[in-house]
């Protein structure tokens, strides 16, 4: 295979289980796709690509939406959205609205697309059709603030019973400043404004350089991939939310060895998640720690994923 080669000990999903993936090249900006044995590679989008990072989808309208990064030094990140067979491409959020938009989720019951921006330094929201664009979270403004990585939003998972959001902030490359935090979906009080809202909450900090994440609602299970330095970078990790107390939470390594471990797809009812990493390879992993599988190898410099 030209574009991403079949490592020889891939694992063999069941012949029932016809669920694909949808991965970004960030090197290659495109939009690519395979099933989850590594079969039917595709590529969907090859261009109106630029640094893309965050992906998700919305199948009950057949769309797939990603986040370009852009040039962090020119603010020109955008969002945009095809078909899952890659036609009909539409500006969702144009260059200039965005700084340096990264994970990318949807949250259908309020129809509205949710980001982490960069150099941005916030936390973001719009419709799906791009109107009603709003910051919810701002934790820097200028060209002091934006140089310290550690104001810089990255990952982002959404718990929409109980109204909450999570965040990475990751912090400099291998500095071991990176943080997760959790807010409220709006602000407790009207008049609070995205930067100084006081209903922010820390739940880790000193991580490596905490990336994606990825919530189990129903355990309130946290996942996040990490790509900062070993023995607790290039990891996937987790913890139970419900541990928290007089002891604090505690996170678990659930596999390691990753190559700056970026997206994350995770399906607990199938016990499995999707890990794909800059060094070009996504692995499927399962969640009871038992195993980890190659599905493809020198597939780009990946990083948003998702399985569907």
């Amino acid at each position: 295979m030209e574009h991403a080669l079949l490592d020889s000990h891939v694992e063999r999903a069941d012949a029932s289980d016809d669920m694909r993936l949808y991965f970004l090249d960030h090197g290659g900006n495109r939009v690519l796709s395979a099933m989850i044995d590594g079969s039917g590679f595709e590529v969907l989008v090859d261009d109106c690509c630029a640094g893309p990072d965050g992906i998700a989808i919305d199948t009950a309208r057949g769309h797939l939406y990603w986040t370009n990064m852009g040039v962090p030094s020119r603010n020109d990140g955008f969002i945009m959205r095809c078909d899952l067979d890659g036609g009909d491409l539409t500006t969702i959020v144009p260059p200039g609205l965005t700084h340096t938009p990264k994970q990318l989720l949807i949250e259908p019951r309020g129809g509205h697309l949710y980001w982490c921006d960069r150099e941005g330094m916030r936390v973001m929201r719009c419709k799906l059709d791009g109107s009603s664009l709003e910051t919810l979270v701002q934790t820097g403004y200028g060209a002091h603030h934006q140089a310290d990585a550690r104001n810089w939003c990255v990952g982002l998972a959404l718990d929409v019973e109980r109204q909450q959001m999570y965040w990475t902030q990751k912090g400099a490359t291998k500095s071991n400043t990176g943080r997760i935090l959790r807010a409220p979906l709006n602000p407790l009080r009207k008049s609070v404004s995205p930067a100084s809202r006081d209903d922010i909450e820390t739940l880790f900090d000193n991580l490596p350089e905490p990336v994606d994440l990825e919530l189990d609602a129903a355990t309130m299970t946290l996942y996040w991939t990490d790509r900062g330095a070993p023995p607790c970078g290039n990891t996937l990790n987790r913890c139970r939310l419900q541990q928290r107390g007089e002891t604090g939470l505690h996170a678990e390594v659930l596999f390691e060895g990753f190559n700056e471990a970026i997206g994350l797809s995770v399906h607990p009812y199938r016990n499995v998640a999707y890990v794909s990493d800059l060094g070009g390879t996504i692995r499927r992993v399962s969640l009871d720690g038992s195993d980890m599988h190659v599905v493809l190898r020198d597939a780009g410099n990946l990083t948003g994923i998702v399985a569907v």
